[in-house]
């Protein structure tokens, strides 16, 4: 008997249902997704040869070349324990607005007393504000240096959510020394012995030390990855 031969059928699939689904959540996150507003300043920090990439979950004390201190701290839910802190121990009298704003805006430098004059801008325009400098006072202390109140105040934030920060410090190149100096004393003053320096990577100088580490320690993990 002549074998029957079955129809070929059209292996075409019709791809118009899913690129409408793609467009559609592209559209939806393009208009839902609130980007961070930019930075208030921008520094130009030292190279270094240290390829360590920064911590999530960290507070960034970027010092600018006029020695002006800021702060910021990447975890949104540690923020918004940190604001709730520092408005009533400071009596800042901050709305749920303000709050919000200070949850997701950038870095800020400023005293306490500016603080709800600088919440009550929309975030995308608080990088014109007229910052003054977080203070950093000499005696280094708590309740007189600013800079040590939020610090302590956004590690304990920290640990409330389970995750304690780690500190990273960003100075301009041309950032008086003393100035940094300030801000390095605050932290071992307060018991705050390790962070990280914030650097622009550049090329390993050939033949140095550091190369040759950097080299053996690509030959270690090929062979382990093997």
């Amino acid at each position: 008997m002549p074998k029957h031969k079955l129809p070929r059928k059209s292996t075409h699939i019709d791809m118009t249902a899913m690129c409408d689904v793609a467009f559609l959540l592209l559209t939806f996150f393009m208009l839902a997704t609130k980007f961070k507003p930019d930075e208030p300043v921008v520094v130009k920090t030292p190279s270094s040869i240290s390829d360590i990439v920064i911590p999530d979950n960290s507070i960034l004390l970027t010092i600018d070349p006029a020695g002006k201190v800021y702060f910021d701290y990447d975890n949104k839910k540690a923020k918004a324990i940190l604001i709730d802190k520092v408005n009533t121990e400071k009596g800042l009298n901050l709305t749920a607005d303000e709050k919000e704003s200070f949850k997701r805006g950038a870095s800020f430098g400023l005293p306490f007393n500016m603080m709800k004059s600088y919440l009550a801008i929309d975030p995308i325009n608080q990088k014109s504000f007229p910052f003054t400098g977080i203070p950093v006072d000499t005696n280094y202390m708590p309740d007189v240096n600013e800079l040590a109140y939020w610090i302590q105040s956004a590690r304990i934030a920290g640990q409330e959510t389970g995750q304690p920060p780690r500190i990273c410090i960003k100075c301009d190149a041309s950032t008086p020394y003393p100035k940094v100096k300030d801000v390095i004393k605050t932290l071992t003053k307060n018991d705050i012995l390790r962070f990280n320096l914030v650097t622009t990577l550049e090329a390993t100088p050939e033949g140095s030390a550091a190369e040759v580490a950097k080299a053996e320690k690509e030959k270690s993990s090929g062979t382990k990855s093997e």
